[in-house]
């Protein structure tokens, strides 16, 4: 892995790779890799893409996205097909009554709210893809990377996976991030805010069950089920954060408008999954799974930073603590963020069993979106 990327140290070398390795095909939406057709070693790197009407940056910004929310479609379809709803939009697996009991213990709406979620982030990286084509501009598509199996138990629907489940590290700092009213990521960089669940942070867990082996004991298939429940959040915080430090760099507009459209949707996602992931940290479904140990501890008596009923952001220092305190999404630092979230993503164990050639891709995305800046053509 070490020895493929220092070959991707160049733009020029990276989009060699994608073009000879991943194939350029059609501007049609999962027709390869990047498929505009447009010679992207061809293209001149202060001019706009494919003679179209996005600058270089912007295109690079929206096919991060695009990127990342083909990913997040793929982990949302497999908690859709075990405990959401499957319906016409949505019509994979068959549900797995005993996992969706547990999620509904958290809340009785979690199969509804997971599959608006799911079919939310269908809905971005459809929309982006056929904005990127529009303008002339290359898309993305990440099927060549479905290789992953998926989970086994009743409801599945057996299909090959982009992202794995089930080895999940989860780190819940967000939790106290959100709660402190003294501390900001962006302004403190090195300050260490405390997991909600520390034990998710030890991992591997799963967060959906692998095989039937998994729906008992009880204790057990409940884990799992709060294990996706601080999951979702999790995923979703890192959304919130994406969209406004991306559209910091965005020069179109139009392309701004789109980010700044897009982003508000994750942070709705994210408030509504921090108030059910309060509910397995609550009696009575804060357990301690009997096979590993897992513990969800009962933070419904914590102080403010731990409290699991604060789903509002507390104000916080932003951009100055000379300035009041303010209530904000955090961290909104702009510099690395598309690089930041590969690296989130992958030490989560999000993508355990992709090769080499699924991270040069996913890196070279996220170089490209970094390296955007505003105005600059």
């Amino acid at each position: 892995m070490n020895d493929l990327l220092q070959g991707l140290k160049s733009p020029a070398n990276r989009r060699s790779f994608m073009k000879k390795g991943l194939a350029v095909g059609t501007a049609t939406l999962g027709a390869g890799v990047l498929g505009s057709g447009v010679p992207l070693l061809a293209q001149d790197e202060d001019k706009e893409e494919g003679g179209g009407t996005l600058t270089r940056g912007d295109a690079a910004l929206l096919r991060f996205a695009a990127a990342a929310e083909i990913l997040e479609t793929d982990f949302w379809e497999q908690y859709n097909e075990l405990g959401g709803v499957r319906d016409h939009e949505l019509p994979s697996g068959s549900g797995n009554p005993i996992y969706t009991k547990k999620l509904e213990n958290l809340d009785g709406d979690m199969p509804v709210y997971i599959h608006d979620n799911t079919d939310d982030e269908v809905s971005h990286h459809t929309f982006l893809n056929a904005y990127l084509a529009s303008k002339g501009a290359d898309t993305v598509s990440l099927e060549q990377f479905r290789t992953l199996p998926g989970s086994a138990a009743t409801g599945s629907s057996g299909k090959l996976r982009l992202t794995n489940l089930m080895e999940l590290t989860i780190d819940t700092s967000w939790w106290t991030r959100y709660r402190s009213d003294n501390f900001n990521p962006d302004l403190d960089p090195g300050h260490k805010f405390p997991f909600a669940v520390p034990d998710l942070a030890k991992g591997p867990h799963t967060a959906i069950p692998r095989t039937d082996a998994d729906l008992s004991p009880n204790a057990h298939i409940q884990a799992i089920a709060n294990t996706a429940a601080f999951h979702f959040a999790t995923i979703e915080q890192g959304g919130t954060t994406l969209y406004p430090a991306m559209a910091q760099r965005a020069t179109s507009v139009e392309v701004l408008r789109i980010l700044i459209s897009i982003g508000p949707t994750e942070t709705m996602h994210f408030q509504t999954w921090s108030d059910k992931a309060g509910a397995a940290v609550s009696p009575p479904f804060n357990v301690t799974d009997p096979t590993n140990g897992l513990r969800f501890p009962d933070l419904s008596s914590a102080a403010q930073l731990f409290k699991n009923n604060l789903i509002m952001p507390e104000p916080c220092p932003f951009l100055s603590r000379k300035l009041p305190r303010c209530s904000i999404i955090r961290p909104t630092e702009t510099k690395g963020i598309a690089t930041g979230v590969v690296n989130f993503l992958t030490a989560m164990g999000l993508f355990k069993g992709q090769g080499s050639e699924f991270f040069a891709l996913l890196l070279d995305l996220a170089e490209d979106a970094d390296e955007a800046r505003r105005g600059v053509r």
